[in-house]
């Protein structure tokens, strides 16, 4: 039975009674099959799982899509249901900022100022902060979060090592469509003509990897990625494609690598990354 809590007081009684390792999902409802993965996830790896349902506001800019953003919780409780979730927390806006804007936040450091910090500025600064908050509230031994962010990820697994947050960060694998789509709450924006424009950010990501695999260097895997952006669909406006180190760090990039893009399709704005491997430099 899934236990539905609205307040920080229902929270702490619900979480009182939770024995043995507990889980933690986060995230922003209008939950899809790639939620429901990571759910899954955790409950096979935890012994109780709580989900977090809360479209946080400081993550969104002002020209942004916080106001037209999809609020489905009955639609979400039911999906939390049947992945088996113990304890569903689905706070008011004044529930988790009482006092209004939160005047300290968590810092994300140089990398959070790269890649969706440069075009969502201040972006982390917001994710990072209600994440804490969450952890804080939810008292997590294990939280699980999806690869498709992959940047939020690094950044949450970043943000527990260096202030000592006694939380494991687990990443889920990012979940597509049959055609290669990543699943994506934004997705429901996308006319019919935007969402085959889309398929260009996959594209782009599955020639590169195989340019890798064919033991194409760096230079080699990016060319060969953005090609493929290119020949997709007309419409979708490229932000960045960039390939990196797995921690994001910079430097030179060999063995091991991600390859990151982020797009614009119409109004809406997309991501991608896939993990990728280098040839060792001859």
């Amino acid at each position: 039975m899934t236990e539905l809590v609205h307040t920080r007081a229902e929270l702490a009684a619900a979480r009182a009674g939770l024995t043995g390792t507990v889980g933690v999902v986060m995230t922003m409802g209008a939950l899809h099959a790639g939620h429901e993965t990571l759910l899954r996830a955790a409950r096979k790896q935890a012994d109780q799982v709580i989900v977090t349902i809360f479209v946080n506001p400081l993550q969104f800019g002002p020209n942004e899509d916080f106001d037209r953003y999809p609020r489905t919780l009955d639609a979400d409780l039911e999906v939390c249901r049947r992945a088996g979730a113990d304890v569903v927390f689905a706070p008011s806006v004044a529930e988790m900022y009482p006092d209004g804007q939160p005047r300290v936040r968590i810092d994300p450091g140089p990398l959070g100022a790269d890649l969706e910090g440069q075009s969502r500025p201040g972006f982390f600064h917001g994710v990072l902060t209600v994440v804490l908050k969450l952890l804080q509230l939810t008292r997590p031994d294990l939280a699980f979060f999806g690869e498709k962010d992959y940047q939020q990820l690094t950044l949450v697994r970043r943000m527990a090592r260096d202030l000592d947050v006694p939380v494991e960060v687990v990443g889920v694998p990012t979940v597509r469509e049959p055609d290669g789509l990543a699943l994506s709450s934004r997705n429901r924006y996308l006319s019919p003509v935007e969402r085959e424009a889309a398929l260009s950010l996959s594209a782009a990501l599955r020639a590169g990897a195989e340019a890798a695999d064919a033991g194409r260097d760096a230079g080699g895997v990016l060319a060969a990625a953005h090609a493929a952006f290119g020949a997709g669909a007309p419409g979708a406006q490229l932000d960045y494609l960039v390939l990196t180190d797995p921690d994001l760090e910079p430097g030179p990039v060999a063995g091991p690598a991600r390859l990151l893009v982020a797009a614009w399709v119409g109004t809406t704005r997309l991501i991608d990354n896939a993990a990728i491997r280098l040839a060792p430099r001859s």
